[in-house]
C-alpha cells in the first residue's frame, strides 16, 4: 500500500470526497483516508501522478510520503508534529480582542453600563458601520473557513467549513443589506425610524459563529495530538547517533542512517541502541520496555540479539548491525502502528455514507427551514436565524471523528503493551472472536526441553544420577541432552570425561566414564543392558503420561535411575487460557507432538480441546472447519503455523517466532506471551465499544441539534436556539466525541471486567474426522532410520497401505505415528516397513 500525506482536508466529508475521487482512477483498487491523520493510503496498479491529479481536482492536495529521510521528506515524527494548535491559537486570541469590542459597540454598552462615545449618541448608522467593520476584520483573520468552504462548494464537495461560511455569510450579507436599509430611514426618518434596523443586525452572530468554531477547532486539534502520542513515543526512541569503531578500534560519533549491515559500534551504559544488531562483547540488562511493554529488564551477553531504541541499563556492549534503517524492529513496530491508523475499519463505512451526503442535506435542510418560517408569516430575519442555526449545529466532525480515533487511540494503547494490530480491521474484529487455537510448542509451552524430574534409582544418588548422566549428554546434540547440560551447569554439577563415545540415533548413549561403561537413553535400549523391574517400568509410564520424556541411565554395575525431560507450560499460559475461557472463547491446543504429550500439555493448561499430530496443512484444514461454525483466531510462532495463521479469520503471531508467522499474522505479539492474547481481545472489544458510543453521540447530537436550531419545538415547547449558542453546540461535539475516545488510555486490557456469554459450539462434531476422537492410531518403534530420507521412505510406504490415513514419522525419535481409518493387523504394517530395510522394534 503506498502512502500519501493529504493537506486541505477540514471535516469527513472532505475524506469522504477524496476517497472517492482517488477511487475513480484506473488502476486504483482501494483507498483508505485518515481525517485524523491526514494521510491515505492506496492500492493499486495506478500512476502517482494520476492518483496526485484526482486529488487536486477534488480540491485537495496530496504528496507521497517517501521511504526513509532526505531533505524533501523530513523525519516521520515531524508529519504528525501539531502545526495547528498554534495557528489556531493566534487566529482564537485576533478574533476574541475584536469580538469584545463588536460586542460591546452591539449591545455591551447596554448590560455592562458602560456609555458609548459621544459621538454614537443616537447615530445608528455610525454603531452599525463599526460592527461591519470589525465583523470584517475577524472574517477576514478567519478566511480559511471562507476559502476551503467556497472552495469545496465549487467543486461540488461541500464541506463543515462549508456550513459555517454559509451561516456567516448570510448573516454578514444580511446585517450589511439591513445597514444599507437603516442609512435611506436615516436619511428619510430620522434617527427613530433608523434605529428601528438596529434589531435586524447579525454582525455579532457572524463573527461569534467565526470565533466559536474556531474554539472548537483548537480543543478538536488537541486532542487529535493526544491521540497520536503512542506513535509519537515510539518514533522519539530513535536515537540520532551512534558510536561506530574504525578499523584501527578508534570510535566515531556518526548519524544512525550511515550505519550499514555489518558495521561494530558499543553503546555504553545509559545510552539508546541505535539498530538492531548481535551483542560480541560485553554483558548488560537492557530495558526493552518501550518494545515489549516489559517492565523489567532482560540480561544481554555475547551472540544476544539487541533492539533498536531499547535502553543499555548496566553495562559495556561491542555490538555488531544486522538490520538497519526501515528493517529493524522498532521501525515495523512504527510502520505497523502507523499503517493501522491509515486503514479503516469496517464500522466506518456507516459513518463514510453519511458523511459524504451529509452537508447537502444540512443546506437543503436549512434553505427548507427559511421557505417554511417565511410561508408562516415570520419576518425574514427570524426566518434567517433559524437557517443560520441549522446550519453552525450540524457537525460532520464528529461522525468521521468517530471511528479513526478511537481506532488510533486503541492501536497505541495496544502498541505500549507490546501488541500490534496491523490494520484497523484487526483491531475491530479481534473482539467478535468465538474460539482461539493455540499452537503448543512456543506458544503454550516454553519452546525448549527442560529437566522436570531427577529420579535416582535405590543405591544411587542424584548428585551421582546427575554427574554420570552429564558426562555423557555433553558429548550429544540432541535437544533433549541439551537440556540435561542446562540443568546440570544451573546446580553446578562436576561430570567427568567420557571415553570411547558411542551415539545410537533413536537409541541412546555409551562410554566410559572412571573405567566403567555408562549407558543413557530409552526404556528399550536400557533394557537391553541391564533388567528393569515393573516398578521402574510403571515410573517411565507415569511420566510419559505427564506430557514428559524419561531418560533412563545405567552402569555395567545396575540402574542409576531417570531423569525426566519436557517441554514445560510457560507461567502465564495456564491462566491466560483460562481468561480466554471465562471470556466466552472455546480455547483448542493444535500440534504436531504425539497424542499422549498432547494430551497431557492439555489437561495441565485447561484447554477444551487438543487435536495433536497434525501437520501444517492438517492445522488449516482444522481453522477451515471450525470456521464453518464462528469466527476462529489461531495463535501460532512457526513456519509450519503460516498457513493456518492465514487461514484464520484473525491470526495471532507470537514476537519471538519466525518472520513467516510475523508476516502471515494480523497481530502480533512482542512479548511471546499468551496474556497479551487475552489483552488484544479486551482492547478490542472496549475499543469497539468506544466507536459505538462516538457514532451514538455523533449522531444524536445532530438528530436533536438539527430539528431544535430548525425550530420546530417553537409552538409546542418555545424552544429555539440562537446562531451563536449553536455554533458553540458544533464546536463542542468533535472535542467531546475526541476526549471520549482518550478514555481508552486508561483501559486496562488484562483485566477482565466483563465477561461474554460462550457461544454453543460443539467441537467434537466439528472435528470428528480427526483421529485421536476414533482412537485408530499405533506406533511403530522402528531402528536404522538415519535422516529425513529414511523418514519419507517410511511415510510412503506406510500410507499407501489401504486404511492408513497419515503415518508421522521421525527418525529422531526412531518411531512412526500411523492414524488407521479401519484396524490393520500388525503383521502387515511391520512387513511393510522392514520391506524398506528398516527394523521393526515395537508396535503400540
Amino acid at each position: 500500500m503506498e502512502q500519501y500525506n493529504v493537506t486541505g482536508m477540514s471535516c469527513a466529508a472532505c475524506s469522504a470526497r477524496v476517497e472517492k475521487a482517488v477511487l475513480k482512477v484506473d488502476g486504483v483498487t482501494s483507498c483508505t483516508v485518515s481525517l485524523l491523520t491526514n494521510s491515505m493510503g492506496v492500492e493499486g496498479s495506478a500512476d502517482e501522478s494520476a492518483i496526485k491529479r484526482a486529488v487536486e481536482n477534488a480540491g485537495y492536495h496530496a504528496q507521497k510520503k517517501e521511504k526513509g529521510k532526505t531533505k524533501e521528506n523530513r523525519e516521520e515524527d515531524d508529519l504528525l508534529k501539531d502545526t495547528e494548535t498554534p495557528k489556531l491559537k493566534k487566529r482564537l486570541w485576533a478574533s476574541l480582542g475584536f469580538l469584545l469590542l463588536l460586542m460591546y459597540v452591539s449591545m455591551g454598552h447596554m448590560m455592562w453600563g458602560w456609555p458609548l462615545p459621544a459621538f454614537f449618541n443616537n447615530n445608528h448608522v455610525a454603531m452599525g458601520l463599526i460592527q461591519l467593520l470589525l465583523t470584517v476584520i475577524i472574517m477576514v483573520i478567519n478566511q480559511k473557513f471562507f476559502v476551503s468552504g467556497f472552495k469545496g462548494l465549487l467543486h461540488g464537495a461541500p464541506n463543515m467549513d462549508t456550513l459555517v461560511a454559509l451561516g456567516s455569510g448570510a448573516a454578514f450579507l444580511y446585517s450589511s443589506y439591513a445597514l444599507f436599509a437603516m442609512t435611506d430611514a436615516q436619511v428619510r426618518l430620522g434617527s427613530q425610524g433608523a434605529k428601528v434596523y438596529m434589531h435586524e443586525f447579525y454582525f455579532e452572530s457572524a463573527a461569534m459563529i467565526l470565533t466559536l468554531i474556531t474554539v472548537g477547532k483548537m480543543l478538536e486539534a488537541k486532542s487529535k495530538g493526544r491521540t497520536t502520542d503512542a506513535l509519537k513515543g515510539l518514533m522519539k526512541l530513535a536515537p540520532k547517533t551512534a558510536r561506530r569503531l574504525r578499523e584501527d578500534g578508534s570510535e566515531e560519533e556518526i548519524e544512525v542512517s550511515q550505519l550499514s549491515i555489518g558495521d561494530y559500534f558499543v553503546v555504553r551504559p545509559g545510552e539508546t541502541i541505535p539498530v538492531d544488531a548481535l551483542v560480541v562483547e560485553g554483558h548488560s540488562a537492557v530495558d526493552e520496555a518501550a518494545l515489549t511493554g516489559e517492565s523489567i529488564p532482560v540480561d544481554k551477553a555475547e551472540n544476544d540479539r539487541v533492539s533498536a531504541g531499547t535502553l543499555n541499563q548496566s553495562g559495556f556492549l561491542k555490538c555488531r548491525a544486522s538490520q538497519v534503517g526501515e528493517d529493524t524492529t522498532l521501525a515495523q513496530i512504527i510502520r505497523m502502528v502507523s499503517d493501522a491508523a491509515a486503514t479503516k475499519a469496517p464500522i466506518a463505512k456507516v459513518a463514510d455514507k453519511v458523511s459524504g451526503v451529509f452537508v447537502p442535506v444540512v443546506i437543503g435542510i436549512a434553505l427548507v427551514t427559511m421557505l417554511v418560517w417565511i410561508f408562516l408569516g415570520q419576518s425574514f430575519g427570524f426566518a434567517l436565524a433559524r437557517g443560520i442555526s441549522v446550519l453552525v449545529i450540524s457537525c460532520p466532525c464528529a461522525l468521521g471523528l468517530a471511528t479513526p480515533v478511537a481506532i488510533m487511540v486503541g492501536n497505541g494503547r495496544a502498541a505500549k503493551c507490546g501488541i500490534m494490530f496491523k490494520t484497523a480491521v484487526s483491531l475491530e474484529e479481534t473482539g467478535k472472536m468465538d474460539m482461539v487455537a493455540l499452537d503448543k510448542t512456543g506458544t503454550i509451552t516454553m519452546g525448549e526441553p527442560q529437566v522436570t524430574d531427577v529420579l535416582p534409582a535405590k543405591g544411587s544418588s542424584k548428585e551421582e544420577l546427575l554427574s554420570l548422566a552429564l558426562s555423557l549428554e555433553v558429548k550429544s546434540e540432541h535437544p533433549l541432552a541439551k537440556a540435561i547440560c542446562a540443568y546440570g551447569n544451573k546446580e553446578n554439577v562436576d561430570y567427568a570425561p567420557v571415553h570411547d563415545f558411542v551415539a545410537m540415533v533413536g537409541n541412546g548413549l555409551k562410554g566410559q566414564v572412571h573405567g566403567k561403561l555408562i549407558y543413557g537413553g530409552n526404556d528399550r535400549f536400557i533394557s537391553s543392558v541391564i533388567s528393569l523391574d515393573e516398578k521402574t517400568r510403571a515410573l517411565g509410564d507415569r511420566l510419559a503420561k505427564e506430557g514428559k520424556t524419561p531418560l533412563y541411565f545405567a552402569s555395567q554395575n545396575g540402574f542409576l535411575g531417570i531423569i525426566a525431560v519436557a517441554d514445560i507450560i510457560k507461567e502465564t499460559s495456564k491462566d491466560a487460557i483460562s481468561q480466554l475461557r471465562q471470556m466466552g472463547l472455546k480455547v483448542l491446543m493444535l500440534t504436531g507432538d504425539n497424542v499422549n504429550t498432547a494430551k497431557a500439555i492439555g489437561q495441565v493448561a485447561g484447554v477444551d480441546k487438543v487435536v495433536a499430530g497434525l501437520l501444517p496443512q492438517d492445522k488449516e484444514e482444522i481453522i477451515r472447519k471450525l470456521k464453518s461454525v464462528g469466527k476462529v483466531a489461531m495463535v501460532g510462532d512457526g513456519i509450519n503455523d503460516a498457513p493456518a495463521l492465514t487461514r484464520a479469520d484473525m491470526g495471532i503471531a507470537i514476537g519471538a517466532g519466525t518472520d513467516v508467522a510475523i508476516d502471515a499474522a494480523d497481530i502480533v505479539l512482542m512479548k511471546s506471551d499468551l496474556k497479551d492474547v487475552v489483552a488484544a481481545i479486551v482492547l478490542s472489544r472496549k475499543t469497539l465499544t468506544n466507536i459505538h458510543e462516538n457514532l451514538f453521540w455523533a449522531f444524536i447530537y445532530n438528530i436533536i441539534g438539527i430539528p431544535l436550531a430548525a425550530g420546530v419545538w417553537i409552538s409546542l415547547f418555545g424552544w429555539s436556539l440562537n446562531p451563536m449558542f449553536g455554533a458553540a453546540a458544533m464546536s463542542l461535539s468533535s472535542f467531546c466525541v475526541v476526549s471520549n475516545a482518550l478514555r481508552l488510555n486508561w483501559v486496562n486490557p488484562y483485566k477482565i471486567t466483563r465477561k461474554k456469554k460462550e457461544k454453543e459450539i460443539n467441537l467434537d462434531l466439528v472435528l470428528d474426522e480427526k483421529k485421536e476422537d476414533k482412537g485408530m492410531e499405533k506406533v511403530i518403534k522402528i531402528e536404522g532410520m538415519m535422516c529425513g530420507h529414511c523418514e519419507a521412505s517410511v511415510k510412503k510406504a506406510l500410507e499407501s497401505l489401504e486404511g492408513v490415513k497419515e503415518a508421522l514419522v521421525s527418525h529422531e525419535k526412531g518411531e512412526a505415528i500411523v492414524s488407521l481409518q479401519k484396524e490393520l493387523d500388525d503383521t502387515l504394517l511391520k512387513e511393510t516397513v522392514e520391506a524398506k530395510d528398516y527394523k521393526v522394534l515395537e508396535i503400540i
